[in-house]
């Protein structure tokens, strides 16, 4: 996707506090964070959304889980806590339309959500 901002960011295009990066996944801080740790993760390849995944995208997606677990024990946050949330399309809140798992922690969340 050529106007995608987070493959630009992937590609090394767009500027980013990267904090993780393998063959499948790409973390990065939030330039807009609503908690006091909040890093995004994403799949190296190319999914608008999550309605758009496909079976063969589970281990995927599950890196996405694991990487962004991963990123909150390392900094502290696997005993207290931390939310991962998923958008999937305009009406759930998503506004980069590449599929990203937000990965917040520092602070407790109310249920339900906004």
């Amino acid at each position: 996707m050529t106007d995608c901002v987070f493959c630009k960011i992937r590609d090394g295009q767009i500027p980013a506090a990267v904090t993780h990066r393998d063959e499948h996944v790409l973390a990065f801080k939030d330039i807009a964070p609503r908690a006091p740790f909040h890093q995004l993760v994403i799949p190296l390849r190319h999914v608008a959304r999550l309605a758009d995944a496909e079976p063969d995208d589970a281990a995927l997606l599950g890196r996405l889980m694991l990487a962004g677990a991963r990123l909150a024990k390392e900094a502290g946050h696997g005993d207290a806590g931390f939310r991962v949330v998923m958008n999937s399309g305009k009406d759930a809140g998503q506004t980069v339309f590449h599929v990203h798992l937000h990965v917040l922690a520092g602070r407790a969340f109310e249920w339900p959500p906004g």
